[in-house]
Protein backbone atom coordinates (compact mmCIF):
# COMPACT_ATOMS: atom_id res chain seq x y z
CA UNK A 1 0.00 0.00 0.00
CA UNK A 2 1.34 3.39 -0.91
CA UNK A 3 1.16 6.43 1.38
CA UNK A 4 -0.33 9.42 -0.40
CA UNK A 5 2.12 12.29 -0.20
CA UNK A 6 0.20 15.41 0.81
CA UNK A 7 3.26 17.44 1.62
CA UNK A 8 2.95 20.80 -0.10
CA UNK A 9 6.10 22.09 1.51
CA UNK A 10 9.38 20.44 2.49
CA UNK A 11 8.97 22.17 5.85
CA UNK A 12 5.94 20.12 6.87
CA UNK A 13 7.92 17.20 8.35
CA UNK A 14 10.48 19.62 9.77
CA UNK A 15 7.65 21.46 11.55
CA UNK A 16 6.33 18.20 12.99
CA UNK A 17 9.76 17.53 14.47
CA UNK A 18 10.73 21.06 15.51
CA UNK A 19 7.51 21.93 17.38
CA UNK A 20 7.93 19.15 19.96
CA UNK A 21 11.64 19.99 20.20
CA UNK A 22 10.89 23.63 21.04
CA UNK A 23 8.25 22.58 23.56
CA UNK A 24 10.73 20.10 25.04
CA UNK A 25 13.16 22.97 25.55
CA UNK A 26 10.42 25.08 27.16
CA UNK A 27 9.60 22.22 29.55
CA UNK A 28 13.26 21.82 30.41
CA UNK A 29 13.56 25.48 31.31
CA UNK A 30 10.32 25.34 33.33
CA UNK A 31 11.61 22.26 35.16
CA UNK A 32 14.91 23.95 35.97
CA UNK A 33 13.17 27.06 37.29
CA UNK A 34 10.74 24.97 39.32
CA UNK A 35 13.61 22.98 40.84
CA UNK A 36 15.31 26.23 41.83
CA UNK A 37 12.10 27.48 43.43
CA UNK A 38 11.84 24.23 45.41
CA UNK A 39 15.38 24.77 46.66
CA UNK A 40 14.52 28.33 47.74
CA UNK A 41 11.41 27.10 49.58
CA UNK A 42 13.50 24.45 51.35
CA UNK A 43 16.07 27.07 52.38
CA UNK A 44 13.34 29.43 53.57
CA UNK A 45 11.67 26.62 55.54
CA UNK A 46 14.96 25.85 57.29
CA UNK A 47 15.46 29.52 58.15
CA UNK A 48 11.92 29.90 59.53
CA UNK A 49 12.11 26.71 61.59
CA UNK A 50 15.48 27.82 63.01
CA UNK A 51 13.86 31.12 63.98
CA UNK A 52 10.94 29.22 65.57
CA UNK A 53 13.40 27.33 67.77
CA UNK A 54 14.55 30.68 69.19
CA UNK A 55 11.00 31.79 70.11
CA UNK A 56 9.16 31.49 73.37
CA UNK A 57 6.66 28.65 73.39
CA UNK A 58 3.17 29.93 72.50
CA UNK A 59 4.31 33.44 71.56
CA UNK A 60 2.72 35.52 68.80
CA UNK A 61 5.97 35.33 66.86
CA UNK A 62 6.01 31.54 67.06
CA UNK A 63 2.41 31.44 65.82
CA UNK A 64 3.26 33.66 62.84
CA UNK A 65 6.33 31.59 62.01
CA UNK A 66 4.31 28.34 62.27
CA UNK A 67 1.81 29.82 59.82
CA UNK A 68 4.67 30.68 57.45
CA UNK A 69 5.96 27.11 57.67
CA UNK A 70 2.49 25.85 56.71
CA UNK A 71 2.39 28.21 53.72
CA UNK A 72 5.85 27.03 52.70
CA UNK A 73 4.64 23.41 52.89
CA UNK A 74 1.73 24.23 50.59
CA UNK A 75 4.04 26.01 48.19
CA UNK A 76 6.46 23.08 48.16
CA UNK A 77 3.63 20.64 47.38
CA UNK A 78 2.47 22.83 44.50
CA UNK A 79 6.01 23.09 43.18
CA UNK A 80 6.59 19.34 43.34
CA UNK A 81 3.30 18.72 41.55
CA UNK A 82 4.19 21.33 38.90
CA UNK A 83 7.60 19.71 38.46
CA UNK A 84 6.01 16.28 38.07
CA UNK A 85 3.69 17.59 35.33
CA UNK A 86 6.52 19.44 33.62
CA UNK A 87 8.52 16.21 33.52
CA UNK A 88 5.46 14.38 32.17
CA UNK A 89 5.16 17.02 29.43
CA UNK A 90 8.89 16.86 28.74
CA UNK A 91 8.69 13.11 28.20
CA UNK A 92 5.61 13.55 26.03
CA UNK A 93 7.25 16.12 23.77
CA UNK A 94 10.40 14.02 23.45
CA UNK A 95 8.21 11.01 22.56
CA UNK A 96 6.26 13.09 20.02
CA UNK A 97 9.49 14.21 18.36
CA UNK A 98 10.74 10.63 18.12
CA UNK A 99 7.41 9.39 16.77
CA UNK A 100 7.43 12.23 14.19
CA UNK A 101 10.89 11.18 13.02
CA UNK A 102 9.91 7.51 12.79
CA UNK A 103 6.61 8.37 11.10
CA UNK A 104 8.36 10.66 8.62
CA UNK A 105 10.85 7.93 7.77
CA UNK A 106 8.10 5.35 7.36
CA UNK A 107 6.13 7.66 5.09
CA UNK A 108 9.16 8.04 2.86
CA UNK A 109 9.44 4.26 2.59
CA UNK A 110 5.73 3.99 1.87
CA UNK A 111 4.69 2.02 4.97
CA UNK A 112 1.16 3.38 5.31
CA UNK A 113 0.06 0.67 7.72
CA UNK A 114 2.56 1.91 10.31
CA UNK A 115 2.57 5.60 9.40
CA UNK A 116 -1.05 6.42 10.18
CA UNK A 117 -1.20 4.83 13.65
CA UNK A 118 2.07 6.54 14.55
CA UNK A 119 0.66 9.89 13.46
CA UNK A 120 -2.40 9.39 15.69
CA UNK A 121 -0.29 8.21 18.64
CA UNK A 122 2.13 11.13 18.22
CA UNK A 123 -0.72 13.61 18.09
CA UNK A 124 -2.38 12.13 21.17
CA UNK A 125 0.86 12.19 23.14
CA UNK A 126 1.47 15.78 22.01
CA UNK A 127 -2.00 16.86 23.18
CA UNK A 128 -1.47 15.24 26.59
CA UNK A 129 1.98 16.83 26.84
CA UNK A 130 0.61 20.29 26.06
CA UNK A 131 -2.09 19.74 28.69
CA UNK A 132 0.59 18.77 31.22
CA UNK A 133 2.64 21.85 30.37
CA UNK A 134 -0.41 24.12 30.77
CA UNK A 135 -1.27 22.49 34.10
CA UNK A 136 2.31 22.87 35.35
CA UNK A 137 2.28 26.55 34.35
CA UNK A 138 -1.03 27.08 36.15
CA UNK A 139 0.44 25.59 39.33
CA UNK A 140 3.49 27.80 38.99
CA UNK A 141 1.25 30.86 38.69
CA UNK A 142 -0.64 29.77 41.80
CA UNK A 143 2.59 29.19 43.73
CA UNK A 144 4.01 32.53 42.63
CA UNK A 145 0.84 34.28 43.78
CA UNK A 146 1.15 32.56 47.16
CA UNK A 147 4.79 33.65 47.43
CA UNK A 148 3.96 37.28 46.66
CA UNK A 149 1.00 37.28 49.06
CA UNK A 150 3.26 35.84 51.75
CA UNK A 151 5.66 38.81 51.51
CA UNK A 152 3.39 41.08 53.56
CA UNK A 153 3.10 38.46 56.27
CA UNK A 154 6.87 37.96 56.30
CA UNK A 155 7.37 41.70 56.66
CA UNK A 156 5.12 41.68 59.74
CA UNK A 157 6.98 38.69 61.14
CA UNK A 158 10.34 40.37 60.63
CA UNK A 159 9.03 43.46 62.41
CA UNK A 160 8.21 41.27 65.41
CA UNK A 161 11.62 39.54 65.20
CA UNK A 162 13.41 42.89 65.17
CA UNK A 163 11.29 44.19 68.02
CA UNK A 164 12.09 41.04 70.02
CA UNK A 165 15.82 41.42 69.37
CA UNK A 166 15.80 45.06 70.39
CA UNK A 167 13.91 44.18 73.58
CA UNK A 168 16.52 41.53 74.40
CA UNK A 169 19.39 44.00 74.01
Amino acid sequence: MQVPMHIDSPFAILTAIVAPAILTNACSILSLGTSQRIARVVDRTRAVTAEMDQCEEGSELQRLLAHQVELLRRRSRLLVRALRWAYFALGGFASSALIAVIGGALSQFRYAAAYRPLAIIGLAIGVFAVSGLVYACAMMIRETTMAVDNLTEEAQTYSLVMAKRKAEE
